[in-house]
């Protein structure tokens, strides 16, 4: 229903029922309003409430006269629920809303339509009919939103959980603080595109990906012991994951098959990197003193056994040898003296030991690569068979028209098969998915977030029988991308914190991510990594696909340089083609030693209008894990400055522009934190290049290492970067553990 003034109801009679139940003021009179009505308490009378008829549904509501909100159920002190408004009587104007919000904190802006049903209150699934969705104007094509059954809730469905006909259902959850705000609508102008040619997502399917990609890094982790003798590096395969995705052109949304290289730079660049051994950081004397000698013979050991060149072997054993002796006979020497050493083999020795290495670790990717083509056929093949059996089959060719639309989400062009029973139960404040005795898991307010996007998103399920199912896979498919282990994958997925999201949108009309997920997005439309999965949930399918023609975006890309340096190439492409308002505004780590492509590239951009720095240890990120981490665990300090730089064209910055002010207002949203400013980040992996939110490549972020040998970083100054052991084998551990966001 629109918002209308009460006095002023199209279609409705705004009959005043007294107390008592009776018709007041001479206000005609209903048939219904013969029969007895119920008393209202004195509590509901005095604080407003009064009962009212509407002609046009032909039912009873509430309305309060002193707040202008209106109910189709009798009113709760204390406990009114937004979403239950059956005239929007309180839906508050876009432009006095924002300006009430603006100086709130985070966390504490006022509460719109999508925050009371993310809160679960008792009307949040009772409203008839939803009316949010793309924005319709002459241009734009009606999106149909899938409503509910009054009073039903999505999961009571035939993949519904386990409860008991007759049990009370559980109390409403009530989170202190939102996370998101899906009530802002898009500005994000696109070209009318078909659906897309995924196979729809189905459990059977994600288990037996999520079983071969388990495999996959069993195989790596072999790979790297039998022919190294090291362990895999942190992270390495989820790196490799999403690098690969930057340039895949396969079918599969996970696994790469169709590669050029089908050497992954990224995965080559960290195994060398761990060759002889794997550099620790060091805290203490003797931990150098150790690894100094460890260092010298490895490698000594590694041109021994290889097929290397007399000259190599003679500068490798020599350097060894003579390091050793120095060992033995000075025992006065410092910390910072066997840093120095060490950085001087490693100089030496270094490239002697990569050339005997190279052949061997090439195999290694080379083997990778093509284990995961074979399985994305095996896996390709049991959903075609899948489909085939439910009488799938290729639909026809989507007639298209040549214009503009505000964006809308991905599509598939293939209709869902019939979905598997998913079960759902709640344990305290998490909700619990399971599969074939997998289960997956999400903290009840993520849950409702997915609800309240699938019933902005999802056009072909109308009564959510398919939702259990579609929120299993999507978890799923995330959990498998970042890996089991502990805290395994937490810098993959990050996100800005809430206040600078809320500046860019009231300062730069910012409405849309370019790299989110729907697990940790702030706005409902965004980009994301798998549009199959996502599509459902808002996304706007990877980025490097989304080709905008206005509207103002926020990136905050995975930290790897392939996929920023294609980021920066479609960011000028878009602008280039594009005469109407496009603005990027991008946060990436500001790395300068050695300068990053994309930085520098940006820096000398004609697009580029401002650009900025946030030093770091003074701001901090949402954990890429918020979806399921403690409250105390969802913000952590940035380790590492980070760049932001405004990219516009003319249109762009003349309705958006980088003012003093508003800078200085973005700036301070920095200044309002989640908590009170601790330790860094949950996983505070110094090795892992942490990319923001996942989402947005070609097909999938990325996040290789920048890890390359002739980018080894000085050992003097990693020494004392960090307290812990974590690897610092060149520039990676310069990248910061926290994301920027998704």
């Amino acid at each position: 229903m629109t918002s209308e003034n009460h006095g002023t109801l199209k279609g409705d009679t705004a009959l005043v029922m007294s107390p008592t139940g009776s018709a007041t003021q001479g206000s005609p009179v209903s048939p219904s309003t013969s029969k007895p009505m119920p008393e209202l308490p004195d509590e509901l009378v005095q604080a407003g409430w009064s009962k009212c008829w509407s002609k046009r549904e032909n039912r009873p509501y509430w309305f309060n006269r002193f707040t202008n909100q209106s109910l189709w159920e009798m009113p709760v002190l204390g406990q009114h629920d937004v979403i239950s408004d059956p005239l929007g009587l309180n839906a508050a104007p876009a432009s006095a809303e924002g300006a009430g919000d603006a100086g709130l904190g985070n966390g504490q802006r006022k509460r719109r339509l999508s925050d009371e049903a993310s809160l679960g209150g008792p009307n949040s699934f009772k409203r008839p009919k939803i009316e949010v969705g793309v924005p319709v104007t002459p241009t734009t094509p009606t999106v149909p939103i899938s409503p509910l059954t009054a009073g039903t809730k999505p999961w009571n469905s035939a993949t519904g959980t386990d409860e008991k006909p007759g049990q009370p259902a559980p109390a409403p959850y009530r989170p202190t603080i939102i996370y998101w705000d899906l009530d802002i609508q898009t500005n994000a102008v696109i070209k009318e595109r078909a659906p897309a040619d995924h196979l729809p997502p189905h459990p059977e399917i994600e288990l037996q990906r999520a079983q071969l990609t388990t495999k996959l890094r069993q195989h790596y982790h072999e790979l790297c012991y039998q022919r190294e003798g090291i362990e895999p590096p942190r992270e390495s395969f989820n790196r490799w994951l999403l690098e690969r995705k930057v340039l895949d052109k396969g079918p599969d949304p996970l696994l790469p098959s169709e590669c050029d290289p089908i050497i992954s730079p990224s995965m080559f660049r960290e195994v060398m990197n761990d060759i002889p051994i794997r550099l620790s950081r060091i805290k203490y004397k003797e931990e150098a003193r150790k690894l100094l000698f460890k260092y010298a013979e490895a490698a000594k050991k590694m041109i021994d056994s290889r097929n290397a060149s007399p000259d190599s072997r003679k500068v490798v054993k020599w350097n060894a040898e003579d390091t050793m002796n120095w060992l033995r006979r000075d025992h006065s020497a410092s910390k910072e003296d066997y840093m120095d050493r060490l950085e001087h083999l490693r100089k030496q020795c270094g490239p002697h030991v990569a050339a005997v290495a190279r052949d061997s670790v090439e195999g290694i990717c080379t083997k990778i690569y093509h284990i995961s083509a074979e399985y994305v056929r095996r896996i390709r093949q049991t959903h075609l068979n899948l489909l085939k059996d439910c009488n799938i089959t290729d639909p026809d060719p989507a007639d298209l028209q040549d214009r503009l639309v505000y964006c809308y989400p991905v599509r598939l062009a293939l209709p869902s098969p019939p979905q598997p029973r998913v079960e759902l139960h709640f344990e305290n404040d998490i909700a619990c998915l399971r599969y074939k005795g997998e289960m997956v898991k999400v903290n009840r307010g993520y849950f409702a977030k997915l609800e309240l996007l699938y019933r902005y998103s999802c056009i072909d399920d109308p009564r959510f029988e398919k939702f259990l199912s579609r929120v299993w896979c999507l978890i799923k498919r995330y959990q498998v991308m970042f890996g089991a282990g502990v805290n395994e994958g937490t810098g993959l997925q990050g996100a800005l914190p809430v206040p600078v999201f809320e500046a860019l949108n009231k300062q730069f009309g910012v409405t849309f991510e370019c790299f989110a997920s729907p697990l940790n997005s702030y706005f409902k439309q965004f980009c994301s990594a798998f549009p199959d999965t996502d599509g459902f949930f808002g996304s706007r399918g990877p980025f490097l696909n989304f080709s905008p023609a206005s509207g103002s975006f926020e990136a905050n890309p995975p930290f790897c340089e392939e996929l920023m340096d294609a980021m920066v190439t479609h960011f000028e492409e878009l602008l280039e083609k594009s005469s109407e308002p496009l603005s990027f505004i991008i946060f990436v780590p500001e790395w300068r030693d050695p300068l990053t492509p994309a930085l520098k590239r940006m820096e000398t951009s004609i697009y580029r209008r401002h650009q900025m720095s946030v030093p770091a240890f003074e701001h901090e990120y949402r954990s890429g894990s918020q979806h399921i981490c403690k409250k105390e665990e969802m913000y952590y300090k940035a380790v590492h400055g980070t760049a932001v730089v405004f990219l516009q064209n003319a249109a762009g910055f003349a309705k958006w522009e980088p003012t003093l002010e508003r800078i200085q207002e973005l700036l301070a949203a920095y200044q309002v934190s989640g908590r009170a400013l601790g330790s860094p980040g949950p996983s505070s992996t110094p090795t892992m290049p942490s990319p923001a939110s996942v989402g947005g490549l070609g097909d999938k972020d990325s996040t290789s290492a920048r890890a390359a040998p002739e980018r080894s970083a000085s050992l003097d100054t990693l020494s004392t970067a960090s307290q812990d052991n974590s690897s610092i084998s060149s520039p990676v551990e310069k990248m910061p553990p926290e994301a920027a966001s998704v």
